[in-house]
């Protein structure tokens, strides 16, 4: 039987790497008495894969993995379970069951939403207003957006607008916050920031990482029909 579980993380929680994140819950299936499947051989191992896995630093509300098990306890008692043993920065919101022809989270992502705010002691160069504007001047109505993106390997130019999917601006709290729904996974995967820090090249400012606090809303998959759903949205609650 299959199970996809969606979870929170937060607070302090935001500087745990993957590989800590995957090793605590594999702690918690057994703490919650999750009677999850383990691998055949030598070294067995729970089996559990992450859809997308966040970077070091940044926050979310929703975050994605898949395990097998061999029998479950209901959707609202697995979710309880879990919260039970989770540290502190860490929820669980959803514990579904799959078809058992689905594919993996990690396979299916293909977009994601995200917010970047100005964390407290930094201010934003524009207001609100302006961003909004500047977004829709330097980058909206452009028909490309073009920029070199650099890897350790080689550099390519990529039109960042083919990858975008929805690029906006609000005020919360007196600063703009940038929202943006952006392409995601093995193939076209772009970080949001490489977004707003090429708006900033453009307008001729500096951009300093440490001012912006990332996190992620929503991650989606595609439908038959080509619609986004969240990955959560494949599975059924079980009574």
């Amino acid at each position: 039987m299959k199970i996809r579980i969606k979870f929170r993380k937060w607070g302090v929680m935001k500087f745990i790497g993957h590989l800590d994140m995957m090793r605590h819950f594999q702690k918690a299936m057994r703490r919650a008495d999750i009677d999850i499947k383990y691998s055949e051989g030598f070294s067995p191992h729970q089996i559990m894969s992450f859809a997308a896995p966040l970077g070091v630093g940044l926050t979310s509300d929703s975050e994605y993995f898949d395990i097998e098990v061999n029998s479950t306890m209901s959707s609202a008692l697995a979710v309880a379970a879990l919260n039970a043993v989770m540290v502190e920065g860490v929820e669980v919101v959803s514990y579904v069951q799959l078809p058992d022809t689905a594919k993996t989270a990690m396979s299916l992502v293909t977009a994601a939403d995200y917010a970047l705010s100005y964390k407290e002691g930094y201010e934003s160069p524009y207001s609100a207003e302006e961003w909004k504007q500047i977004v829709e001047k330097e980058f909206l109505k452009q028909p490309a957006f073009t920029i070199t993106k650099k890897t350790k390997k080689s550099e390519r130019e990529v039109d960042l607008k083919t990858l975008v999917y929805d690029f906006y601006v609000e005020e919360q709290e007196g600063k703009p916050v940038f929202f943006l729904k952006v392409s995601t996974g093995s193939t076209d995967n772009l970080k949001p920031e490489l977004v707003v820090s090429s708006i900033y090249e453009r307008m001729g400012i500096p951009y300093h990482e440490n001012a912006i606090q990332i996190h992620r809303l929503e991650v989606y998959t595609r439908d038959d029909s080509g619609n986004l759903l969240p990955l959560d949205a494949l599975g059924t609650e079980i009574i």
